[in-house]
């Protein structure tokens, strides 16, 4: 067992190279070995989709990119070492445990390289690193924060801390203003990473004319890719006038439009994730991940599954959404008015007091 050092100024390096919600669930760690490590450097190493949102988080100091496929590419392993070997890391963070994020923490140098032990950890990351922990905990923002325990970190409070750009919340004020003026609206975010994860268009309409019929609260269809586009005209268009077309975003634009909605709808996705992290109540669907461990994080959101398509990660993400079609439309809706009367509890209760 290696012991704390003495330094409180340590050189930090967080490896988490996957998608957008694997690194929004990530964020803790970065946070939390600020508060501990005030005058630490921590340097993210990532790939493109997540980059905008962490070079300005406060927790970061530095962000590296590197492509998809780059351990596959020598010059690129090679680039990657020459940007990282000078910065001489004390510690490497591998939440993701996987060769692509622990060959990153093995050529950085940092002597202490900490990931999962198996199952978590898998491939060439049981080598490259040289501490492996045990995960325990269920959902996958405790889990990372469990790495941090060797460092002297203990239980600490998740926290994202997601950052506000000025610009982009001016931006989405204005789109909010002209489009829903004070009224509350839903957010429906149809897309997701895997087609197995993916609910019916269909069942997006009817719960678009639910919320707007019966609720009186209009949705706004949110989309990223010309594909993702496409299904939420067709959302639009079927919604029988309850649902407006999102405008083509930013990261940190979509994180702002997020933050202004009554609720969120979607999958296990990226976006998801940010909603969430803003604190915005969430309506999650489950099929081909586990709620209980992929999704939103904390209390105030609703995670939908009838069953859980298991498998290896790679049949998973290629398989049928057959477990996403088991979710009938009358679950989101019924959730949905969950939600609605927890906003009328509140706002009676506000009345009262």
């Amino acid at each position: 067992m290696h012991s704390i050092p003495i330094s409180r100024s340590p050189r930090i390096l967080i490896c988490r190279l996957s998608d957008i919600g694997d690194c929004v669930l990530t964020l803790p760690v970065a946070v939390a070995l600020r508060k501990y490590y005030p005058h630490a450097w921590i340097t993210w190493v990532t790939q493109s989709p997540a980059a905008s949102l962490l070079c300005s988080h406060e927790s970061i100091d530095e962000v590296f990119t590197v492509p998809r496929g780059w351990v596959k590419s020598p010059r690129a392993i090679w680039n990657l070492r020459k940007r990282l070997r000078p910065l001489k890391f004390d510690w490497a963070l591998d939440p993701q445990s996987l060769t692509r994020s622990a060959l990153a923490a093995w050529i950085s140098g940092a002597p202490r390289r900490i990931g999962f032990a198996s199952p978590q950890g898998r491939e060439l990351a049981l080598w490259c690193n040289n501490e492996r922990i045990e995960r325990t905990a269920e959902h996958a923002a405790d889990a990372f924060l469990q790495l941090l325990r060797p460092l002297g970190i203990e239980n600490p409070v998740i926290d994202f801390q997601l950052p506000r750009d000025e610009q982009a919340d001016q931006q989405m004020t204005s789109f909010c203003r002209d489009h829903f003026a004070e009224r509350r609206f839903v957010i429906l975010h149809p897309g997701a990473g895997w087609d197995s994860r993916l609910w019916p268009m269909e069942r997006y309409c009817q719960v678009a004319s639910f919320l707007g019929g019966c609720e009186g609260i209009p949705s706004l269809v949110t989309w990223t890719g010309a594909r993702e586009r496409a299904w939420a005209e067709e959302i639009v268009a079927g919604s029988k006038g309850h649902a407006t077309l999102a405008p083509a975003t930013s990261l940190p634009e979509l994180v702002a439009l997020t933050r202004r909605a009554a609720f969120f709808i979607s999958p296990d996705t990226g976006p998801m994730h940010l909603a969430a992290a803003a604190n915005v109540p969430c309506i999650s669907l489950h099929g081909t991940t586990k709620a209980g461990s992929s999704g939103p994080y904390g209390d105030q959101h609703l995670k939908l599954q009838a069953y859980f398509q298991s498998g290896t990660s790679r049949y998973r993400r290629g398989t049928s959404n057959d477990a996403m079609r088991a979710i009938p439309v009358e679950w989101v809706c019924q959730a949905s008015r969950q939600i609605v009367e927890r906003f009328e509890r509140q706002s009676d209760n506000a009345e009262a007091a």
